[in-house]
């Protein structure tokens, strides 16, 4: 039996199965509206905010070769 969920983007019933090539969403342009708000910031995953203390990871210089 194939699961039927609902779009995250909007709320449409939609089969949650490999024939489905957009899952969990029901279309493309759905998909590409959900990666939109992602980059825009929309979405904030809670947690801490970083501590200035502290050096972050993406400051870090990689090593050199010589």
């Amino acid at each position: 039996m194939t699961a039927i969920v609902d779009c995250p983007v909007c709320r449409r019933k939609t089969e949650f199965s490999p024939a489905n090539r957009w899952r969990p969403f029901c279309s493309e342009r759905c998909k590409l509206i959900d990666l939109g708000q992602w980059a825009a910031g929309d979405y904030v995953i809670p947690g801490d905010p970083p501590d200035p203390e502290q050096p972050s990871d993406a400051s870090a210089v990689p090593p050199t070769r010589d």
